[in-house]
């Protein structure tokens, strides 16, 4: 943004600090309007034909500015993907653990990566990691929903799931 002295068009459409617009005039008598009334002169529109410029205090301005934004970032939630690695030959009791720490993560309002590692001659049986698969999507099916389904890439398969919106 080009402020006061930076500003080197020869003609600009002014506007006040209320709004109303002062009219075209040159860049120097602008900036002597807004110098008589200690306040900047900020080029808010450069592609407008004249540009145009607003007097402003450019220093509360920036303040504001940078406190909107900080606010803004408080309120934002940055979501983490939380990974669950499950195996073809897991136990009952392991893989309600597993359910567990999934819906734990989908709680925080995290995603989730479940994946299963195929070892040896695990791989000539991706049709049990299929299953295995769609048995943990269906035990998180009330607080999760699969964003990307079970899916076979080299040793790995992998499926993510993400928190049931509000709406369902």
């Amino acid at each position: 943004m080009q402020v006061n002295t930076t500003i080197r068009d020869k003609e600009v459409r002014v506007i006040d600090v209320d709004g109303t617009q002062l009219g075209v005039m040159s860049a120097n008598e602008a900036l002597n309007i807004a110098d008589d009334r200690k306040l900047d002169l900020v080029k808010i529109s450069p592609r407008a034909v004249p540009p145009v410029c607003k007097i402003m205090d450019y220093g509360k301005y920036k303040f504001e500015q940078a406190k909107r934004e900080k606010e803004a970032k408080k309120k934002q939630h940055i979501i983490e993907i939380k990974e669950i690695r499950l195996s073809l030959g897991i136990d009952t009791h392991d893989f309600l653990t597993k359910v567990t720490h999934a819906q734990r993560f989908i709680k925080g309002l995290n995603k989730v990566k479940v994946s299963i590692r195929f070892k040896g001659r695990e791989m000539g049986h991706p049709d049990q990691g299929y299953a295995m698969m769609q048995k943990f999507a269906e035990s998180c099916s009330e607080f999760a929903a699969v964003e990307k389904p079970a899916k076979l890439e080299g040793r790995n398969m992998l499926m993510f799931l993400a928190p049931k919106s509000k709406k369902q």
